[in-house]
């Protein structure tokens, strides 16, 4: 299996192209600028130049590549939510069904439903996220839409995980590794596919097919 990892140098792309390669799993990182490339290098994982908003940049890179993970993010006053978490996904769903993707695995963020938030005073990176989820789901590629709380970079005292259907849980945080872990749990199970995924660190320890089984397909309004 092939997998590529879009945002690699991320705070939570770095931790899904981590453990990919821990995994054994053949994995690519796509990154934006040199010194990135070298990061993952040392980190012993290839990667490649791309940027989700130079869509020329995409489809090269995307062709042979069974599975890709999205973890990219627009940055507050270097960057527009628009640009990167909208029309950056769209560059990215369609060059994905142009190389022939198999499964597209998008990290979105929980409460994106919410027009009142604020998170949407940044650019309005919330309604934009939501966008973008809906282009994917009609995409007519397989997808993944995993919708984190809020993000830590320290492991829980509650390390379980739990998941549910999306626009059910509005408050709640989770570590990226353990998001990681979905992402990459989400790959692996086809009971995850076409699903949106809402994550938290819960003392829940259910397995993840279990979880996934439970959740079902449902079309963003």
């Amino acid at each position: 299996m092939q997998t590529l990892v879009i945002g690699a140098t991320g705070a939570t792309g770095n931790r899904i192209a981590e453990q990919l390669h821990l995994r054994g799993i053949t994995v690519c990182g796509m990154v934006r600028s040199v010194e990135s490339i070298a990061q993952l290098k040392d980190q012993g994982i290839p990667a490649v130049l791309g940027d989700v908003t130079q869509p020329k940049t995409l489809l090269p890179h995307l062709k042979g590549i069974d599975v890709v993970f999205c973890a990219t993010g627009a940055r507050p006053l270097k960057s527009s939510p628009q640009d990167v978490d909208y029309q950056g996904t769209i560059n990215l769903v369609d060059q994905a069904l142009a190389a022939g993707v198999k499964h597209l695995i998008l990290v979105s963020s929980l409460c994106v439903s919410r027009l009142i938030h604020p998170l949407n005073l940044f650019g309005g990176v919330l309604y934009w996220k939501h966008q973008a989820e809906k282009y994917l789901q009609k995409s007519g590629l397989i997808y993944t839409i995993v919708r984190p709380g809020g993000l830590t970079n320290t492991p829980p005292e509650q390390t379980g995980i739990l998941i549910r259907p999306m626009d059910t849980l509005f408050e709640g945080r989770i570590d990226r590794g353990d998001v990681a872990r979905v992402c990459i749990e989400a790959m692996l199970d086809p009971a995850a596919h076409n699903k949106i995924l809402e994550v938290i660190n819960n003392p829940a320890r259910e397995e993840f097919h279990q979880q996934f089984t439970q959740i079902p397909t449902v079309l963003i309004p």
